[in-house]
């Protein structure tokens, strides 16, 4: 597994302009079970994704297509842990079209 954690690199009103475009970035990785959980950093000054898999050089293609990378309003630090313990039912990738419903 993987976490992503984005942090801001240009002000909040560029992040605005570009949002709309990350969240399309977002819905096509939770739809191909890449992405499994993510959210806004609070102070907002990033995000955070919990990402499924196992290939490094996966993960940082699709990070690469991030439109707040692209536009270098954002950047990643990765880090890749193996999940051991879990509250959560584990799956080994989401359903197509699976909820991404706030918690």
């Amino acid at each position: 597994m993987f976490l992503l954690l984005l942090t801001y690199q240009g002000d909040l009103a560029e992040i605005d302009r570009l949002l709309p475009a990350h969240n399309e970035y977002l819905r096509r990785n939770y739809e191909d079970g890449t992405f499994l959980m993510s959210g806004p950093r609070v102070p907002r000054c990033g995000g955070v994704i919990l990402a499924g898999g196992d290939d490094r050089a996966r993960i940082d293609r699709v990070i690469g297509q991030d439109p707040f990378v692209c536009e270098g309003a954002a950047s990643y630090e990765v880090l890749q842990w193996n999940a051991t313990r879990s509250a959560i039912t584990p799956r080994e990738h989401a359903a197509p079209g699976a909820s991404t419903r706030p918690f």
